[in-house]
């Protein structure tokens, strides 16, 4: 099971001019803790791509955590850790609306799913 790839997505709509800050803080305060918890960061989009003063951006972060071993090892350490609500309670003036979803390639499912 150590084959496959679960994606944790975090879309974040920040407010008017806030994208950047918000990346910025993301980058330096966040990814190293979600590294600590066994996540792989995969990349961060920015939508639209440029900057916006007066409008909102959607930030798209992508991290990988191999198999559901490690996707449930991540889930109790991130539980645990009460830091993390800190950090985005932080962040809520910079941010309008945020999700998270996990996701895998459909070939993975099959064995995601037999456990």
């Amino acid at each position: 099971m150590a084959d496959e790839t679960i994606y944790v997505v975090d879309r974040v709509v920040t407010k008017p001019g806030c994208a950047r800050k918000f990346v910025e803080a993301y980058v330096a305060e966040y990814v190293p803790g979600g590294r600590r918890r066994g996540m792989t960061l995969d990349r961060i989009l920015v939508s639209p791509p440029v900057w916006f003063d007066e409008d909102c951006n959607t930030v798209t972060i992508t991290w990988t955590v191999d198999g559901v071993r490690s996707w449930w090892e991540m889930t109790r350490r991130s539980r645990q850790d009460p830091t993390l609500g800190e950090w985005w309670s932080s962040m809520d003036e910079l941010i309008a609306e945020r999700t998270r979803t996990m996701a895998a390639e459909a070939d993975d499912i099959e064995g995601l799913s037999n456990v």
